[in-house]
């Protein structure tokens, strides 16, 4: 599983990106976090920062920020 967290670095994506590795280490996934930055990059995906794509396919956008058990739900979907 490949999971991309995107946003400029701002608050809410570190928090984000925070909550994803620790649901990720909950769910005891194979997963590969990626943080991205590049706003070209980011722009291919989404308009709202932050955001949460699961291999290619974007789960969430903007705020509010999905709480833990929200993301090991998007997670386990996948």
């Amino acid at each position: 599983m490949k999971i991309k967290i995107l946003g400029p670095g701002c608050m809410n994506c570190e928090k984000l990106y925070e909550t994803t590795k620790s649901a990720v280490a909950e769910l005891k996934l194979d997963a590969e976090l990626e943080k991205v930055s590049d706003l070209r990059e980011i722009q291919k995906y989404i308009m709202m920062t932050p955001g949460l794509v699961v291999d290619e396919k974007v789960v969430h956008q903007g705020k509010p920020l999905p709480d833990k058990e929200k993301v090991k739900k998007l997670l386990q979907s996948k």
